[in-house]
């Protein structure tokens, strides 16, 4: 193809700034892999870190780095050996800059390895594509990781469990309310203002308390007098308190983030082995290939039943930008948009 691929790019780790336009070869697919269209790239907070290099696994690459791990489009070639993806069909994607510097989604076209394409259900648009990912795949690993989790969530999979979302009303907290009230759980969530309340309240939250609140504890053990089983943790040093209020013996927390105020996590040993507590710390990145498999059969079941919504009235309202305008999108999501903010990169089709 002689065609060239618009694309966003960083030669340096920095402020939103450090992120410009740039013409880049379109290439084709090797053994194992696709290539996609690129219609609607998604911003999460692990793409503004790691174009800090706060978090980032690796220097900046030499030919410059493309940002951003989730996003969704069409399929436009397929390299040898894959199967079950073809030409023409629908994909959202998930770590698809991961270990590789040149496939970020925030550009038209990205070569990824085929198991990072996942077919987008008929009737999904593909800004909920793009919104997938890494809130969607966090969640389901978090929910799916105490004594006893199915490998998969369903319907029924969480039947008789409690489960607390801490932060509510983001990304992460928003699909693992929709999904753990899928799977059959009865699910409270706390948040930080009326606002978010209400975007607790759309995704399906059964409870929603505001964890400033002093009786945020006593409330929460009102609405689930038998305690909670899982907690979806985004703060963990700072929830600390109020997960031991109110967990069940025997419960888990699933910590897949802790807040810039939060410093370290203190544990009280002996209250936590009386509880018998379980810590499961989840990073997308290194989740065993089988779990994200799993991960990705449940998202699409759950997008298939209706069951996993997207837009203001399921809590999660677009903020979309252009992808000339890349640094303005990361510079929301660093300033704390709430919702999902997304970059057209193709016209709408």
């Amino acid at each position: 193809m002689t065609a060239k691929n618009r694309a966003i790019v960083y030669s340096e780790f920095g402020a939103a700034g450090v992120l410009h336009e740039a013409e880049r070869d379109i290439v084709e697919p090797g053994p194992g892999e696709v290539r996609v269209r690129v219609v609607v790239s998604g911003v999460n907070p692990t793409d503004w870190k790691t174009r800090t290099g706060a978090t980032a696994m690796a220097p900046v690459a030499a030919e410059g780095q493309v940002p951003n791990q989730d996003g969704a489009g069409v399929v436009d070639a397929v390299g040898a050996g894959v199967t079950g993806l073809a030409v023409g069909d629908r994909v959202w994607l998930v770590m698809a800059a991961y270990q590789r510097p040149g496939s970020g989604t925030a550009q038209e076209y990205t070569v990824v390895p085929a198991d990072r394409a996942i077919p987008l259900p008929d009737g999904v648009g593909f800004e909920a594509g793009a919104s997938l990912g890494v809130p969607a795949m966090t969640a389901h690993r978090a929910l799916t990781v105490h004594e006893g989790a199915p490998a998969r969530l369903a319907p029924g999979a969480l039947a008789g469990r409690n489960v607390l979302v801490a932060g509510g009303a983001g990304a992460v907290g928003n699909a693992a309310i929709q999904l753990a009230v899928w799977a059959g759980a009865t699910v409270a969530a706390t948040v930080s203002s009326a606002e978010k309340a209400e975007l607790a309240r759309r995704a399906g939250a059964h409870h929603v308390v505001h964890y400033r609140d002093a009786d945020a504890a006593d409330r929460l053990r009102a609405a689930l007098p038998d305690g909670v089983d899982v907690v979806v943790e985004v703060a963990a040093a700072h929830n600390a308190e109020l997960n031991l209020a109110v967990l069940r013996s025997g419960g888990t927390i699933a910590v897949y983030a802790n807040d810039s105020s939060g410093g370290p996590l203190d544990v009280d040993v002996r209250r936590h082995m009386v509880l018998n507590v379980r810590y499961q710390f989840v990073l997308l990145y290194t989740v065993p290939r089988p779990a994200l498999a799993e991960g990705a059969a449940a998202v699409n079941a759950a997008l298939a039943a209706g069951a996993l919504r997207f837009g203001a009235e399921a809590g999660v309202p677009f903020h979309e930008f252009a992808l000339a305008d890349a640094a303005a999108a990361h510079a929301a999501v660093e300033g704390g948009a709430i919702g999902k903010v997304l970059i057209r990169i193709s016209p709408r089709d």
